[in-house]
Order: structure tokens, then C-alpha cells, then sequence
């Protein structure tokens, strides 16, 4: 038998002591319940203070247990980092990582900060108010509807697992309930405004830092392949390798209705057409979980992955992605100075980690930032919500293949563009054809000429 530490003290021979941790002028308590040793804090520095409240810690454990109410609890913060670490765990593992990373940044901001010091088993409907009351302030804005239900999913996760580790009931566990703001327009370019914002990015390229001249590139064609395939912006696009790039190149020769006389022969005049467009195998994002997607993007999506290429290894697209394949797309150049061109350094690839403020930036210095129709600033959103009022209104896109090439749902383009789906089927329910055959002649035939028809008397 080991021989007691002298920060060991003995209250209750088997059932209660209080003891020092290594390192720590704070007493432990620890006590026997159900035949399972369990330890808490007291909080206390004292020695006579810490075992009184030890003596009440394990008092209120088996009055707990008489009355059906589980013995043992913890504070929230303490199941709630324990949660962390699970998900954490997961997202090393590559599981659920998109919305497990939420959960995270949820629990360490949110949760954690506001209702760490409670017992788990003890928040109620009042500490609750008081949550929502916080996380405003913390905010600085009314959280909309998907916000909460994400901070309600996290708050869930600890509420079972404390259940689950038996530090709750079942019956104890709050019913969570969200009311969050309304979503409100999704704010987008108009056609004018996306002729001046690709056609700006050129010179302000060029008249940039020169160390800055590689990632304002990249943003022009960051921005290019969101405005072409509808893409979510962040991780969709920045996750991307080459091997998820699939091209489509196709020739044609076409006749122009034109002719020319040639050796007493006449020709008609024929334009080569190249066609190059590519598919974007999207791994990450809210479509990961179900396996991801494929996005279709035309010429310009093509254009911007070439001038990446380009840019960093020299090579046209299609050789990029046969050498390069596990390389990350969305990558620039690391600007070098004179020494370090002279000292043989090699520029790395790097991944940009401003693209929010840079094109804020951007649309700021070319007079795009806010939104004539609500005075809103516009975000990189804006770009995806462009893609899909332009393909709804003016490529008559059925919301069935947008829902597809967005990784979207029918009830969410129902909810934001549902005001431009209404346009659509107005310009669609113009009917033009059915007019014309349904017009009214101005000979009738004989069959349909008005005859009287005579009342009978009475």
C-alpha cells in the first residue's frame, strides 16, 4: 500500500478526503458515489475551509441522488471543452469538417465565453435569455435564423454528452428554440456593375504594389471563377487541386453564310470555333458530406485557371493539371526583393489569406461596395447571388439545374430569389406563341356565327 501524501486529509475513511494537486494551492475534493470516485474543486485555499465545503459538495450529491436528480455534475465549460476536443479530433480525421469547424468557433467564442461558469445541469430558460442577451452584445447584431440553429446544434452537443456522462437527466435538457432575424435580400451585381467590375481589375493590377501585384491576380481570378460557376467563396474554391479540374475543349468548323470567288469557283468563307470550358469537382463546403458536386464552368472560368498556371509554374492549364495535380489551385507567388533573387531563393506558393478586406478593397476604390437599392455593403457572396439572378433571369436556367451546379436546394432559391423566379415566369408566361394561335379571327367560321336564340313565351 502506497503511503498517503501529506496534501491528503481524510474526512470520511472511504467516502470523502480532500487533497493538493501538484502545482496547486487550490483544495480537491473528492468523493464516493455509487461506488464511483468522483473529484471537483472547492475552490478554497484554506485547509478547514475547503473541508467544510467538500462535506457540502458531497451532501448535496446524495441529496441529488435521493431526490432522482443525477449526483455528479460539471460546470458547462468543462464538458463543453470536451466537446471541443471531439470535434477537433474528428476534423484531423477528416469527418465532418466544414460544420464541425463551426461547431468550434461556436463553442470557443460563443458558448463557452457566456455560459462556462454555469453547473450544465443548471441552465434553464433564464440562463438562456441571458445567453441570447450576450451573444447580441458579443455580435453587435441580431443573429439570423441559421446562426442560431448552428449555435443550437453545438449547445445540443454538450447537453448529450453531459447526459450521456451522466453530469445530467435526460428531463433537465433544455428545449432550444430559434427566432432568429429574417433573411433579407440577397444583394447582387447588376449586369453594368459586372461589366465594371471585371473589366477594373486590369489596370488596378497594374498600378498596385509589386508585392502586391501577384495576389490582386488572384483575386481577378478568384472573382472570375465565382462570377462563372456560382461557387460558395472560402473553401469551395480555395480547397480546390489541380486533379479536381476536369477540361472540356471542343473544335468546330462553321460555315459563315459568306462567299468568295476563288479560281473560277466560288467558296463559302468557314470560321474555326474553339470551344473551352471545363468541370470543377467541388470536395469541400456544405456538399461535402454528400459527396460533393460538379460545377460547370465556360471560357472565363477556363481563362482565369490558365493565368494561374501561368503565373506560377510558366505552363498552359492542361499541363498544369498533369504535373501538378496535388498542388492547390488558388495559390500566389511569394514576392521576392533583389537580395533574395540574388541569393537563389525560391518563391513559395502561397495561399491568401485576405481576400474578404482585399476585395472590399477592390470594390471600394471602384465605386461597387455598396448596393444603390439597400445602401448594403456587398461581400464575396454577392458574386454567388449574382450567378444565380443572372442564369434565372437572362439564361433562362430551370432552378432544377441551378440547384445542382450550386450545391443549393429548390426551398433555398424558393427563399432568396424567389422575386426573380416570379420575373422569370412572367417573361416565360408572356406567351407569345399561344397568342398568336389563339387570336381572334376576324372571319369566324359558320359553324361558330352568332344566331339568335329566341325566348319562348310564356
Amino acid at each position: 500500500m502506497s503511503a498517503r501524501k501529506e496534501t491528503t486529509h481524510i474526512i470520511t475513511e472511504g467516502e470523502l478526503l480532500v487533497a493538493l494537486r501538484e502545482r496547486s494551492t487550490i483544495w480537491q475534493c473528492r468523493y464516493k458515489i455509487d461506488g464511483i470516485w468522483q473529484r471537483t474543486t472547492t475552490g478554497e485555499r484554506d485547509l478547514k475551509r475547503a473541508k467544510v465545503k467538500a462535506k457540502e459538495i458531497a451532501l448535496e450529491a446524495h441529496i441529488r441522488k435521493k431526490n432522482n436528480i443525477t449526483p455528479i455534475t460539471r460546470l458547462f465549460r468543462d464538458v463543453a471543452r470536451g466537446v471541443v476536443k471531439k470535434l477537433e479530433a474528428e476534423i484531423a480525421q477528416g469527418v465532418k469538417k466544414p460544420s464541425n469547424r463551426d461547431y468550434v468557433i461556436v463553442l470557443t467564442n460563443y458558448l463557452i465565453p457566456i455560459l462556462g461558469k454555469y453547473k450544465v445541469d443548471s441552465i434553464d430558460y433564464e440562463v438562456l435569455a441571458e445567453l441570447d442577451e450576450k451573444r447580441i452584445e458579443k455580435m453587435k447584431r441580431v443573429p439570423s435564423l441559421s446562426t442560431l440553429l448552428t449555435h443550437n446544434a453545438a449547445l445540443n452537443m454538450v447537453f448529450d454528452e453531459a447526459i450521456y456522462k451522466k453530469y445530467m437527466s435526460p428531463v433537465s435538457k433544455p428545449l432550444l428554440k430559434a427566432k432568429g432575424k429574417k433573411s433579407e435580400k440577397r444583394i447582387e451585381f447588376s449586369v453594368k456593375e459586372v461589366k465594371a467590375l471585371r473589366g477594373g481589375f486590369e489596370n488596378w493590377i497594374k498600378v498596385g504594389r509589386a508585392d502586391t501585384r501577384e495576389l490582386r491576380a488572384l483575386l481577378r481570378d478568384y472573382v472570375e471563377v465565382l462570377l462563372d460557376t456560382g461557387a460558395r467563396p472560402g473553401k469551395e474554391l480555395l480547397d480546390l487541386k489541380w486533379v479536381h479540374v476536369e477540361l472540356d475543349i471542343k473544335s468546330d468548323i462553321q460555315g459563315t453564310g459568306e462567299f468568295v470567288e476563288e479560281e473560277d469557283q466560288v467558296l463559302e468563307i468557314f470560321n474555326w470555333k474553339l470551344e473551352r470550358s471545363l468541370y470543377l469537382k467541388i470536395l469541400t463546403g456544405k456538399t461535402s458530406k454528400k459527396g460533393g458536386r460538379l460545377a460547370f464552368g465556360t471560357t472565363n472560368s477556363f481563362n482565369a485557371l490558365d493565368r494561374i498556371a501561368q503565373r506560377n509554374y510558366e505552363v498552359r492549364l492542361p499541363e498544369a493539371i498533369e504535373k501538378y495535380p496535388n498542388d492547390y489551385i488558388f495559390r500566389y507567388r511569394e514576392y521576392l526583393n533583389d537580395e533574395e533573387k540574388k541569393a537563389g531563393k525560391k518563391p513559395r506558393l502561397i495561399p491568401p489569406t485576405s481576400f474578404v478586406k482585399l476585395f472590399r478593397t477592390y470594390l471600394t476604390e471602384h465605386n461597387l461596395l455598396i448596393d444603390p437599392a439597400t445602401n448594403k455593403e456587398r461581400q464575396p457572396y454577392s458574386l454567388r447571388h449574382t450567378y444565380a439572378t443572372m442564369r434565372l433571369l437572362h439564361d433562362q436556367v430551370t432552378p432544377q439545374v441551378l440547384v445542382k451546379q450550386m450545391g443549393t436546394s429548390i426551398a433555398m432559391l424558393e427563399k432568396h430569389y424567389d422575386h426573380i423566379m416570379t420575373k422569370q415566369a412572367a417573361h416565360q408566361l408572356k406567351g407569345d406563341e399561344t397568342r398568336q394561335l389563339i387570336r381572334a379571327d376576324i372571319v369566324l367560321d359558320e359553324k361558330y356565327q352568332y344566331k339568335e336564340t329566341k325566348k319562348k313565351k310564356s
